[in-house]
This record gives structure tokens, C-alpha cells and sequence, in this order.
């Protein structure tokens, strides 16, 4: 496809179609930073303008231990119940303060990997727009850390609308 002046050149059936998003639900990952705060900030505008449903979701990934440490592993399932309690709590916030602003809200917190898990509920939930922050990382730290932006930006099943904080 090719747009041109605000239509879609499809090749397959050359056919131009106007291009037209309805925008009905933004979903917004979010790990409560301010980058995610960032995201958070613009797709309340988008939803304020297009009248849409927010949805919120956190992910707590899986805690990962080596083999070799003498701990055991049900500290580290207490650990992840911990993080699933403490955000479900920092998500009920969220909704809370955006409802107060007239927002129609949607919450939920996940287990998984991250980028599945955002994709998994986008794909569900036939979401318009995910508006998702980003760290901004290069070098070894993207390297050795990765993105879930990256990730969901290759596999979301809807437009994503990446958030960069400014460097400021």
C-alpha cells in the first residue's frame, strides 16, 4: 500500500481506498515510570478527542534466579505475588484518579513476557492503539536488556504509537 493525500493505494486490487482508524480503546502498558507516565499523557488526549476507552495493564515478568543460588524458590514466588499485589494497588490509583477526569477505564495486571502479554490482551481486546513509552536504550544496554517496545512494535496486532520522554 501507498497513501497518497489521506488515501491508500492498495497494489493488490489497485484500488484507492480512504484511509480511516477508528479509534475506540488505547491500551497503555505500563511499569509506572515516567516514560509510561508520558505515554499515559498522550493517549489521554487521544482518547479525550475520540471519545475511547483506556486500558491499563502492567506485566510482572517472571522472576528469574540461577540454579546454583541456595535460596528457595518459594521466596521468589512470594516475590512475584508481592509485585502482582503492589500493582494491582498502583493500577486501582491510576484508574481511580483517571475515572475522577471522565475516563472510561480498564485495568488488569498480567504474568508473562512482557511484549507477549501486551500483544496477547491487544489482540483480545481488538484495541485501536497501544501508546506505549520507551526507555530510549542503545548500546549494550539495549543489547543485553532488549525492548518491549521493540518487540510490540513487531508483533501487535493494531497501530502502535510510540512514546519517547524527552532527554530534558
Amino acid at each position: 500500500m501507498s497513501e497518497s493525500g489521506g488515501l491508500l493505494h492498495c497494489v493488490n486490487t489497485n484500488k484507492l481506498v480512504k484511509a480511516m482508524l477508528t479509534v475506540s480503546s488505547l491500551l497503555v502498558p505500563t511499569d509506572f515510570s515516567t516514560n509510561a507516565g508520558t505515554a499515559l499523557a498522550l493517549a489521554k488526549e487521544v482518547a479525550r478527542g475520540t471519545n475511547a476507552t483506556l486500558h491499563l495493564i502492567h506485566i510482572v515478568e517472571p522472576v528469574v534466579y540461577p540454579a546454583d543460588w541456595s535460596y528457595a524458590q518459594v521466596g521468589f514466588a512470594d516475590i512475584e505475588q508481592e509485585l502482582q499485589k503492589n500493582a494491582e494497588k498502583e493500577l486501582e490509583v491510576l484508574a481511580t484518579a483517571l475515572t475522577a477526569d471522565g475516563f472510561e477505564v480498564v485495568s488488569t495486571v498480567r504474568k508473562g513476557r512482557a511484549s507477549d502479554e501486551i500483544c496477547n490482551y491487544a489482540k483480545e481486546k481488538s484495541i485501536s492503539i497501544i501508546a506505549i513509552g520507551t526507555h530510549g536504550r542503545s548500546g549494550l544496554e539495549h543489547f543485553l536488556f532488549g525492548s518491549t517496545t521493540e518487540r510490540v512494535l513487531r508483533k501487535a496486532p493494531c497501530p502502535v504509537l510510540s512514546v519517547r520522554q524527552d532527554a530534558d
